[in-house]
């Protein structure tokens, strides 16, 4: 009889754990949090000469060596985006459905000195758009625009073009990405690259 009941209270807590489990860290069950989360584990830019660096040098003005033509283009960064599981030792593990879809970004520009005025003091924020799936415990390379081109016709970058402006403009790139996971649970993960604006001298 005793037995019975050791067997009996050993099952049902086996249960409630299940139970508990299911309710509070099953990415299909849990409709308020998402039970994986988005890390940005790098963001690096290129240097004037092409190399990848932990910064961008970025050309508000470029001329072309054949015709003299000066002409704008916009400035890419690469991101490294993993998955983790907000409890990686979750006896059942991964599944489909903690993997993160990374659906769009947004990019807004902050200066130290706190003059963060759009359009006067740093460019525009935008949003760009992406279609990457980051499996937990995977790694994934995203590369993105970071610079529009057209905010180099428009202040205060236009300015360093015609010599209005001290020769740099220092900032720092905050960059928002957004997606869900496969229970269509919402995440973010933010990540920083300082950019340096100038009218640089072409090769």
């Amino acid at each position: 009889m005793k037995m019975k009941m050791i067997r009996t209270t050993i099952t049902i807590l086996a249960i409630l754990s299940l139970s508990f489990y299911f309710t509070s860290c099953n990415p299909i069950e849990d409709e308020t949090q998402s039970a994986s989360m988005l890390i940005v584990s790098n963001i690096t830019g290129y240097d004037i000469e092409g190399n990848e660096t932990n910064f961008l040098q970025s050309d508000v003005i470029k001329v072309d060596k054949d015709t003299g033509s000066t002409y704008v283009t916009p400035d890419t960064a690469k991101a490294t985006l993993t998955a983790q599981l907000l409890q990686p030792d979750a006896s059942l593990g991964a599944s489909h459905y903690n993997s993160i879809q990374v659906t769009r970004y947004v990019v807004s520009y902050i200066r130290a000195d706190g003059k963060s005025t759009e359009g006067l003091d740093v460019p525009y924020s935008f949003e760009g758009s992406l279609s990457t799936l980051v499996e937990v415990g995977q790694s994934v390379e995203v590369n993105f625009i970071i610079v529009r081109a057209a905010a180099k016709l428009e202040p205060p970058l236009v300015n360093l073009q015609e010599g209005r402006a001290e020769g740099t403009l220092n900032v720092t790139a905050k960059i928002d990405f957004y997606g869900h996971d496969m229970a269509n649970r919402k995440v973010k993960a933010t990540g920083y690259l300082t950019i340096v604006f100038a009218n640089y001298i072409d090769q």
